[in-house]
């Protein structure tokens, strides 16, 4: 297959809607599509932060930008109706762990409710030919086990976050065999599927309790940063490799149909394991005058390990991780000290796209 859905030839004209458009993840990609020709609609709160990469790298421009709330079903029925989307690739969520520890109401609402919303909205409306549901690596049942996940591993959830996004899992799975299933694609046209991915890091991310803002605001005030949990392993990856994996899938399920459909992992590679502690030994050596660290215990439960398995996605979509950590950290590091300097973020953000697909 290639890197089919990575190019201008597939995204070109094609009617794109993106949710979660206005966050850091959102923000990337809206940016993406629109860089190879697709027609964006974009819907979302307004970004969570100030900054934003949405602000800084101006990605409003070039796409349509609209704002309101994935609870509200009627606003998105109207939404689907009036945009006819042919793609939709979901991304918005409250995506922060310890936030779900402090709002679990408000997590399950906008993680499982909103996603319902917008299953139903493409239900009722109809058109869509391709649905991505973005969730998590942290959806899995995890063992702290050393052996890497597959999508058919049982799925479960410790913190409310993990759980909504399992749930959102369950929700797709149900939609798909009730209103999607594979021997009626010939009446109703779609192809849903999920995509799961581990802890992304990328110029622009300012979310609160996230490694690399936390390091990133702590040294930039002379301060050591605080981690909570240096020991713990994760999945690290740059934004556009999960991102690259949500547009090769949604071109195959807009091409293939339903033989795509289902759960998909996009995880690193085993050499791009390594721990909290280890990231940070990393960016301190490229920082000047890195000002160390201090660690502070937590009484919340954070997954210590968590590997994914990308088999499916290497072999199926031949999609693969591009960046080794190190230029995923050089990638960030760059972009974050372009900010500090001045520089034109939306040229910074849209050369470093350029770099990752030249290693296509």
């Amino acid at each position: 297959m290639e890197t089919m859905g990575l190019s201008s030839a597939f995204w070109s004209g094609k009617r794109v809607l993106v949710t979660g458009h206005t966050g850091f993840k959102g923000s990337w990609l809206a940016l993406w599509l629109q860089s190879m020709g697709a027609r964006v609609t974009g819907f979302a709160l307004d970004p969570a932060t100030e900054p934003s990469l949405f602000v800084q790298a101006r990605v409003a421009e070039g796409i349509d930008d609209r704002r309101g709330d994935i609870r509200d079903l009627g606003v998105l029925l109207d939404l689907v109706a009036d945009v006819q989307p042919e793609i939709v690739l979901h991304l918005a969520a409250q995506p922060l762990v310890r936030e779900s520890y402090r709002d679990p109401l408000g997590t399950y609402s906008s993680n499982v409710m909103g996603t319902l919303n917008l299953l139903e909205a493409i239900r009722q409306v109809g058109g869509v030919r391709a649905c991505v549901l973005v969730t998590t690596d942290k959806v899995y049942a995890n063992q702290e086990w050393v052996w890497p996940y597959r999508e058919n591993e049982a799925l479960g959830g410790h913190d409310p976050y993990s759980s909504s996004k399992a749930c959102c899992e369950i929700l797709a799975q149900s939609y798909a065999a009730s209103f999607f299933p594979v021997e009626q694609y010939a009446e109703h046209g779609l192809a849903l599927a999920t995509a799961r991915a581990g802890n992304v890091l990328g110029g622009g991310d300012f979310s609160p309790e996230r490694l690399i803002p936390d390091v990133l605001k702590a040294w930039s005030g002379g301060e050591p940063v605080t981690l909570r949990y240096p020991q713990a392993v994760r999945p690290w990856q740059h934004v556009l490799e999960p991102l690259a994996g949500y547009l090769q899938l949604a071109a195959a399920l807009y091409e293939k149909g339903p033989d795509y459909a289902g759960a998909w992992n996009f995880g690193p590679g085993e050499a791009d394991m390594c721990s909290v502690g280890e990231v940070v030994a990393t960016l301190a050596s490229q920082w000047p005058h890195a000002p160390g660290v201090q660690v502070e215990k937590s009484d919340l439960h954070e997954a210590g390990l968590l590997r994914l398995d990308s088999s499916r996605a290497r072999k199926l979509l031949n999609w693969q991780p591009r960046w080794s950590l190190q230029e995923c950290l050089e990638q960030t590091l760059g972009w974050h000290l372009a900010m500090r300097r001045g520089t034109d973020m939306r040229g910074v953000t849209l050369t470093q796209l350029s770099l990752y697909q030249e290693s296509l």
